[in-house]
């Protein structure tokens, strides 16, 4: 059997329950090396390091 609902949810109801499926922005944070702004634990795309080590060499 599958669920059926007893009485009709106004719309109201219905979309109270949806309100909190917003996205959040983006943390972001400062890379320690070059100063760019770089997403929490990953690589800078700026200049290659991770926790101030460098990672990706650059030419």
């Amino acid at each position: 059997m599958s669920i059926c609902p007893k009485n009709k949810s106004s719309k109201a109801r219905r979309d109270k329950r949806r309100a909190n499926w917003k996205m959040s922005a983006p943390a972001f944070a400062r890379c320690s090396k070059c100063g760019a702004l770089v997403v929490p634990h990953r690589v800078c795309k700026n200049c290659g390091s991770y926790n101030k080590k460098e990672i990706i060499p650059q030419e």
